[in-house]
């Protein structure tokens, strides 16, 4: 990726795809990636950025209203963390713990000595473990369930950190998902899913695409909204 800047629009020009024309998306984090057709010029891009301007400016007010609503955790008894969609509270547990974090009895039981010894660093690096290791097994399983009805054959799928993308789908068709999906409800997880899948048929957001997400899954376009009015919440 490359970093310009066009007046006070900052952005990341992305490799060029066989695609006509030019997708400019708000990622999660914010930032403006932009990705054109393959042969355009940085120069070309650049006006093809001043000409969406507007649109920019929009949609970067957007972003920053929805991610107002971003939760800061604390580490503590009685904290509430996500998963699947509901809420649990969190307890501080004896190390005779078997695993560093568990869910049991309808609470996230940590190890109390995780926190003690590493901080928010180990204890965020104990949920993390927890979703990637819950989301392999069950996205894997939705994934095999959509793949089928979309009519691809995905080549790998795995649950990691994924940046500030929610999944991703390679050339290869190499499914990856941010394990943050396993806090959002089971049907925008299929969301997400059916999303990647269709873009191994379609590599952009085109029309295609989106007729593509909407065979499979007809209320997509709520999903969708409620992925983006309530993604910022989906954090520890």
């Amino acid at each position: 990726m490359n970093a310009r800047r066009i007046r006070d629009i900052d952005y990341q020009l992305l490799p060029g795809t066989d695609r006509k024309t030019t997708d400019i998306v708000i990622e999660r984090n914010g930032i403006i990636a932009v990705r054109p057709p393959i042969g355009f010029s940085p120069e070309q891009v650049d006006a093809v950025v001043e000409s969406k301007r507007m649109w920019i400016y929009r949609n970067l007010a957007e972003w920053r209203d929805l991610n107002a609503t971003a939760v800061v955790r604390e580490w503590v008894n009685g904290e509430s963390f996500l998963y699947l969609g509901s809420s649990y509270r969190l307890s501080l547990v004896a190390a005779g713990q078997d695993t560093d974090l568990m869910l049991k009895d309808g609470r996230f039981c940590l190890r109390r000595d995780i926190v003690e010894t590493g901080g928010e660093h180990a204890a965020k690096a104990a949920f993390e473990a927890f979703y990637c290791r819950k989301g392999q097994e069950r996205i894997a399983k939705r994934v095999h369930y959509f793949a089928p009805k979309v009519g691809v054959i995905p080549s790998s799928v795995m649950v990691k950190d994924t940046g500030y993308r929610w999944a991703t789908c390679s050339v290869n068709g190499k499914l990856s998902f941010h394990w943050k999906c396993m806090m959002a409800p089971p049907k925008i997880i299929d969301y997400i899913i059916v999303h990647e899948l269709c873009h191994m048929h379609h590599r952009d957001h085109n029309d295609a695409f989106w007729n593509e997400v909407d065979k499979i899954m007809p209320d997509y376009f709520e999903r969708k909204e409620w992925l983006r009015g309530n993604g910022a919440a989906l954090d520890i």
